[in-house]
């Protein structure tokens, strides 16, 4: 009874901050996929404070709007060099996964990376402890680190 009282309250309450994104380049089209899993209520009350708006991510009315402050907001928190170049990445789109938001952006063609460097403040505005992960997989090698507000940067190398 107790452990189906406290799986009910987490449902509606996540006590741990945590993000993950995933970066893949497609070895293939060269192509840099990022994948960023955010809790969609932190990720509301982020935007809510950023651009001061109210959005629904669950129930948008309108999804195209939603989506360019989502965009914006990961954008503007998550910054990753290729090979020592700012990588421009375009917003694919978001989806809900039970409580989290992924959000997806592409690169352009990207030459065999060496190295990617990343900044990842995802969230940290808003939580102290906000703990921000993140798995790379370039040629088949997946690296992963675990950043800790304040710790923003990373650097694989390949």
């Amino acid at each position: 009874m107790l452990l189906q009282l406290l799986l009910f309250i987490s449902s509606f309450y996540h006590p741990f901050y945590v993000s993950v994104t995933e970066i893949t380049q497609n070895p293939k089209t060269k192509v840099i996929q990022v994948s960023s899993r955010i809790f969609f209520d932190d990720l509301e009350k982020a935007i809510d404070k950023k651009y001061k708006t109210s959005v629904n991510i669950l129930k948008p009315k309108d999804k195209k709007q939603v989506g360019a402050y989502v965009s914006a907001y990961v954008m503007d928190h998550l910054k990753i060099k290729a090979n020592g170049l700012p990588l421009n990445l375009k917003f694919v789109g978001y989806e809900i996964e039970e409580e989290a938001a992924w959000c997806y952006f592409e690169s352009e063609e990207v030459a065999p990376l060496k190295q990617l460097v990343i900044q990842n403040r995802i969230l940290y505005e808003q939580h102290d402890s906000q703990i921000n992960m993140i798995h790379t997989t370039v040629n088949g090698k997946r690296q992963s680190t675990k950043l800790d507000n304040p710790s923003s940067n990373a650097e694989f190398n390949y």
